[in-house]
């Protein structure tokens, strides 16, 4: 079992200063938006990737007018303690810290502390473009892959690389095909290694979605995932052989498992097009519900589930549905964010399960 104890903000976002004690199952954080709800949740988020879940740039999170800020939490995983420090200051590099002894590479903690984050944000899942499905389906995989990760950053540098290449020559006018080849080669060894996690891992994936769509929409719409790849019909030595002239004139790598995509459909249409948004927000619950049940299959921890104002837009129904999911005891420690402190009692009033409801104002929280 693992589960977070205490969390500890210094200047993190409109926090000074706050202590939290928090239940081993569910967390509720409820006030007005821009009270700090979800800069709680975020904070947690940081813990387990290093990093924002809203903003990337990690001085832009320091309180207004600080120069620094600290977020520390003490975890219980099984009969150890692990205590997590983030430390960002002004012009200076992140620290991240694991029982008080600095991480040389961040991407050594991602897997430690499995977590799953369920937000408004993750609209972009649908609306944006393929580079937000490749982002999630890359944040799953690396939290129980450490090579998937590995492989994932090495296959960006080459391919920035090729790029650059590609610039140069058009820049000279001349042309050196070994030195793309060399490249090439590790695009190839990087990227076939890739795309058959991606393959294994959608494949995995898709059932489970399908049932907690089912589930929450009690079985009322046809759902779909659909992993789209130029690796399917082709291996990547032959691609990258056949578009050279192409890539050559455009100046740009135009094929590759950076051109993967996640197709979203409902009723055999992308709901992008024809989603409501309750059947939207359901869509992406349920995607994320699937990922969290696969990361506790493969690694045997349940994560953290943080819910970030999941219940509006959502019909009274689905609501029921998905609070009947979420306290099975198939799930760990839950943390939820609602402006609606009366629907939060009202829901847990229903249930017989440990929880603590917390009231935040203004970087405040009682």
């Amino acid at each position: 079992m693992m589960y977070l104890q205490n969390l500890s903000l210094i200047n993190f976002k409109n926090y000074s200063q706050a202590e939290l004690q928090l239940s081993q199952k569910i967390n509720c954080f409820v006030g007005n938006n821009g009270g700090g709800k979800t800069n709680i949740l975020d904070a947690i988020f940081y813990l387990s990737f290093c990093k924002s879940y809203f903003n990337s740039v990690d001085s832009q999170n320091i309180k207004h007018g600080e120069n620094f800020f600290v977020i520390q939490g003490t975890y219980k995983k099984d009969e150890s303690t692990e205590t997590i420090y983030c430390g960002v200051k002004q012009d200076h590099e992140k620290q991240f810290k694991r029982n008080k002894k600095v991480y040389e590479k961040l991407s050594d903690h991602i897997g430690l502390l499995p977590l799953v984050m369920v937000s408004p944000s993750d609209i972009e899942l649908i609306s944006e473009g393929s580079e937000e499905r490749r982002r999630f389906i890359n944040s799953v995989i690396s939290q129980y892959d450490k090579q998937y990760l590995e492989d994932v950053i090495k296959y960006n540098r080459a391919l920035k690389q090729r790029n650059t290449i590609l610039k140069e020559f058009a820049r000279r006018g001349n042309f050196d095909r070994e030195s793309i080849e060399i490249w090439d080669e590790i695009l190839i060894t990087l990227g076939s290694s890739i795309y058959k996690k991606r393959l294994d891992f959608i494949e995995k994936l898709v059932p489970v979605f399908q049932k907690y769509y089912d589930f929450v929409s009690l079985g009322n719409e046809k759902v779909e995932l659909i992993y789209e790849s130029q690796l399917h019909h082709n291996n990547l030595r032959s691609l990258l052989n056949s578009s050279l002239e192409k890539d050559r004139i455009i100046q740009h790598t135009s094929v590759g498992i950076h051109k993967d995509d996640l197709m979203l459909n409902l009723s055999g249409f992308p709901i992008k097009k024809i989603g409501s948004q309750g059947q939207n927000k359901t869509f992406l619950i349920a995607l994320k519900f699937a990922q969290f049940e696969f990361i506790k299959n493969i690694n045997g921890y349940k994560p953290i589930l943080l819910l970030d104002d999941i219940f509006d837009k959502l019909d009274n129904q689905r609501v029921k549905q998905i609070i009947k999911l979420v306290v099975d005891n198939n799930f760990g420690q839950i943390f939820i964010s609602d402006t609606s402190k009366e629907r939060i009692v009202n829901i847990l009033s229903d249930i017989e399960i440990e929880y603590n409801i917390f009231t935040v104002s203004n970087g405040e929280v009682q």
